[in-house]
């Protein structure tokens, strides 16, 4: 009796519903991300040929262009910034401010919020800047 020679057949991955698995996720996980919204202080920004990102967040302080200055759209007192940002140096232990200053606020000014960061414990303050490119737009 003769056997006939069985033929190896090699197996196939279809790969195609992987990759609508994974389209499906992406859609979903961008649908239901929630999206960082900016607040309505009017800000104009100084320019830079050149900016450095960071993606982390931080603890934002706003100074506005009439001098007022806001705390994740709260408005605070001179008086009582260096006890609030103290405060939030100890619940958040982030110790980076970031001081976002219209570009028409006087110089002195920006150094006293600085200056009240300092004093709250803050080690490092940033003030960020947008590029030529992004004010055309």
């Amino acid at each position: 009796m003769q056997f006939r020679p069985k033929r190896f057949i090699k197996p196939i991955i279809n790969i195609a519903p992987l990759i609508d698995v994974l389209f499906l996720l992406l859609i979903f996980f961008m649908v239901t991300s929630t999206f960082i919204e900016q607040p309505n202080i009017k800000l104009e920004l100084p320019s830079t040929k050149h900016t450095e990102t960071s993606r982390t967040e931080k603890t934002v302080l706003m100074l506005s262009r009439d001098g007022k200055v806001y705390l994740k759209e709260k408005l605070i007192d001179k008086e009582d910034l260096e006890k609030v940002l103290r405060r939030i140096l100890l619940d958040t232990g982030e110790d980076v401010l970031v001081l976002k200053a219209d570009k028409f606020v006087p110089y002195g000014d920006v150094v006293d919020i600085m200056d009240f960061a300092r004093g709250a414990g803050f080690k490092k303050v940033i003030a960020p800047t947008i590029t030529e490119g992004e004010m055309k737009q």
